[in-house]
């Protein structure tokens, strides 16, 4: 008999952030999130509080957690968007129909008790972390920013009557076997001819000084009306620059600035940390952190994180200066590919950007929206 329990106490939430890593112990294209970010959803101060409420819920048979699923109520996105939806996140079930309805009932109805009238996802507190289910791409490795999911979740969720509202798609990038050689030259001569030029700065400390802020301003312009996007709060930036100071590397950045130093373009990889969390559960252990480091000074792997252009220069051919610079990337010593992580399916623009390199779509994502 499935029953589902609310997630109150500390033995609960240890439970809720556990459970998938016995529900993928040995699959080697899971990849862990963090284990103390993940910790810190339950913490009264936790940087998406001022805008968003959640809910937790734990699927048992018996003693044994067999399911797990959260709810947000994300009040600012609700706002922007004109709707009235809960969303759902941290889906993970073993193969059994009861088990996902039951868990997904239990969101429905703290949907309809906070007013809404639908449940979409999977997404997340915001489109900077973890989202979409997995329906192409199985026997791929998950990126450390995505989620990894078993095929059976896709008849599971659709049996309960969810259906597509959006798709993702994503990419390996490989360096281009014929180089365009005209490429460096467009794309000093779009930097000259717009009074553009790239960041500089001595290290992560300089650049996180110089432009954070600007870098901010940007990346909410340039994500605007992208699907599910939230504006940032004071909050939210501490939280990524924190998250992000062990692992940017300056090779892997690209800031493009206009005459007043004012960013209007950027493009920033981060090297693949997959391989170095999947041995440690994601916690931070002595040999994992070793791991990371070895992996940000010798990346085989990048991962696209986020790309954007304001949109006065989005039309003046900037892009080709990211191509180029993202060529270059490639072009490290020991870099085998970079994964783009999501690109919506509609989102034209990205995909041309592609058909610069040697590219192979090789993940799809969706989100899925019910009425309730």
């Amino acid at each position: 008999m499935i029953h589902i329990e609310e997630v109150k106490t500390c033995a609960q939430r240890r439970q809720f952030v556990k459970f998938p890593l016995k529900l993928y112990k040995g699959n080697p294209y899971f990849v862990p999130p963090l284990y103390m970010d993940e910790m810190k959803m339950f913490k009264k101060n936790y940087s998406y509080n001022d805008q968003a409420e959640a809910v937790y819920f734990l699927a048992y048979d018996k003693k044994e957690v067999v399911g797990r699923i959260s709810g947000i109520l994300q009040r600012v996105a609700n706002e922007k968007w004109h709707q009235k939806r809960v969303r759902f996140t941290r889906f993970d079930s073993i193969d059994d129909q009861e088990v996902a309805s039951a868990l997904f009932a239990a969101v429905e109805k703290w949907a309809k008790d906070k007013g809404m009238d639908e449940v979409v996802g999977p997404l997340n507190f915001s489109d900077l972390e973890r989202e979409g289910l997995l329906i192409e791409g199985f026997d791929e490795l998950a990126t450390f920013e995505e989620q990894y999911n078993y095929p059976y979740y896709q008849k599971l969720i659709e049996n309960l009557g969810y259906q597509k509202e959006v798709d993702w798609i994503e990419h390996k990038l490989y360096l281009p076997k014929e180089r365009d050689e005209r490429l460096p030259r467009l794309s000093q001569k779009i930097l000259d001819r717009y009074g553009l030029h790239m960041s500089k700065a001595k290290n992560t400390r300089d650049f996180l000084n110089k432009y954070a802020d600007k870098f901010f301003e940007v990346l909410d312009a340039s994500y605007d009306e992208i699907y599910g996007t939230v504006p940032f709060t004071e909050n939210m930036k501490r939280t990524l620059i924190a998250n992000f100071k062990l692992i940017i590397d300056m090779r892997f950045i690209r800031v493009i600035l206009d005459k007043d130093e004012r960013p209007v373009c950027f493009g920033i990889c981060f090297a693949s940390l997959a391989k170095a969390l999947q041995k440690s559960g994601g916690r931070l252990t002595i040999p994992a952190l070793f791991r990371v480091l070895k992996a940000v000074k010798h990346p085989k792997i990048i991962d696209l994180a986020l790309i954007g252009v304001v949109e006065e220069y989005r039309m003046k051919g900037v892009s080709s200066v990211l191509i180029n610079e993202l060529i270059n990337m490639l072009d490290e010593d020991g870099v085998q590919y970079c994964e783009t992580n999501l690109n919506l399916e509609d989102n034209y623009s990205i995909h041309n950007m592609w058909k610069s390199f040697d590219s192979v779509q090789h993940k799809r994502r969706r989100s899925y929206v019910k009425k309730i």
